[in-house]
């Protein structure tokens, strides 16, 4: 038993450090190379804004606005909100707020997928759109988001992700851990993935797919509690790189709570499995055979990481109880020593990330000192808590919910 121990702990850590270990090779090329400058839009191209919203009153009329106040011309913008299962005054303010509103009521069939299949499919037919921008009720834009996704689909991208911030990122360090992440994904993954020639990830909100590509799905097809990697995971399959616009930025709100918290990485993690066991042996085939690093990233991106941290750290328990009742000292001593090593491992690897992120991110965090710089610590412990989700996605069926949103204004520090 000591020596299984023993190489568990010597195989499992270095093994995650060596699959995730091109990451820290994007880490050095988003710090270090300069980001090409995308040319300017030959075009001002048309687009339909697509907002699925359930139950969403207290934010829609914000992200209108914001719409409205955009720098590009209002008349090459057509706003479409999808009213899903909604209880109270979301289609009612999205009307008066300029939007065309779709309502839809199946209860049966809940989530963002099937909620802007339904929107796509129910849309006026005045100008065909070139493409869609799709985002959820509690985004906020920059003024000039729209100009500067233009410059994306102009440059031939049939899909692009854009910079995703956060409007609450100082009420809690659960907020503050999902901002944190994002930011990161953002410049750390998205933008070295878009130098390095290298297709992005769509991350929830805040992205462009091609009105052709819609047309040859015939609608919006990706119906997994992950509909965006599950996206992402398709159009690398089927040759799509997917751009990335750091110049453009959206802002959401993050949940504050640790039980709202829950349940939305509960279905992430279950997303993430789905998304694994339908596309897995593709990617994995393709990453392979076709030698796509692309495929290989996506893979890396679903795979249950966490798993292998959970595996670590029971072995490493188990020891420390059975040295405990049988007073080996031999066990306890390679149980605790094991939990000691993989725990700050972890907790040092997060928490060099978070605070390279925090550090070059530094402006665009909205919140006061002491709390971008108490986030750095509590980052890894928001990661952390990934594990028992993880651990409970397995057997638990999941189920998509929505999170009640405040509607946080954006102040600076």
């Amino acid at each position: 038993m000591q020596n299984i121990i023993i190489w568990i702990n010597k195989i499992l850590f270095p093994l995650f450090l060596a699959l995730y270990s091109y990451q820290f090779v994007y880490l050095f090329v988003a710090l270090f190379k300069k980001p090409q400058r995308l040319p300017k839009a030959a075009a001002c191209h048309r687009y339909c804004i697509l907002i699925a919203a359930r139950n969403e009153e207290n934010v829609i009329a914000s992200l209108i606005a914001s719409i409205h106040a955009q720098t590009y011309p209002q008349s090459q913008i057509d706003i479409c909100v999808v009213a899903d299962n909604c209880t109270d005054a979301t289609a009612e303010i999205a009307r008066k707020a300029g939007a065309y509103v779709v309502e839809r009521k199946n209860p049966s069939l809940t989530g963002k997928g099937y909620a802007l299949d339904y929107l796509i499919k129910n849309l006026p037919a005045p100008k065909r759109p070139d493409a869609y921008l799709i985002f959820d009720a509690d985004n906020t834009l920059d003024p000039h988001y729209i100009e500067e996704m233009n410059k994306v689909y102009d440059a031939g991208f049939l899909a692009s992700t854009s910079y995703r911030n956060s409007c609450n990122y100082g009420c809690s360090w659960i907020s503050a851990g999902y901002a944190l992440w994002f930011l990161r994904e953002s410049r750390y993954l998205n933008q070295a993935r878009m130098q390095l020639g290298t297709s992005c990830a769509v991350s929830g909100t805040g992205f462009m797919v091609a009105a052709r590509v819609i047309e040859q799905n015939n609608g919006w097809i990706h119906h997994l509690l992950t509909e965006d990697i599950e996206f992402s995971v398709d159009s690398v399959l089927h040759g799509i790189r997917i751009g990335y616009c750091g110049s453009a930025v959206v802002y959401d709100e993050q949940p504050v709570t640790f039980s709202q918290s829950w349940n939305q990485r509960l279905r992430w993690c279950k997303g993430f499995y789905q998304v694994m066991s339908r596309y897995g042996t593709d990617l994995f085939c393709s990453a392979l055979g076709r030698r796509c690093f692309s495929a290989f990233d996506m893979m890396m991106v679903i795979a249950p990481a966490a798993l292998i941290s959970i595996c670590t750290l029971t072995v490493n328990s188990f020891a420390v109880m059975a040295g405990l009742f049988t007073e080996s000292a031999l066990l306890l001593s390679l149980g605790a020593d094991g939990l000691f090593f993989n725990l700050c491992g972890y907790y040092q690897v997060l928490f060099v990330l978070g605070a390279v992120t925090l550090i070059t991110e530094w402006k665009q965090i909205h919140t006061s000192v002491p709390k971008k710089l108490l986030s750095c610590f509590t980052f890894p412990i928001f990661m952390f808590t990934y594990v028992p989700i993880a651990l409970a996605a397995l057997r638990k069926n999941v189920a998509w919910t929505p999170i009640h949103h405040r509607g946080y204004e954006i102040k600076n520090p």
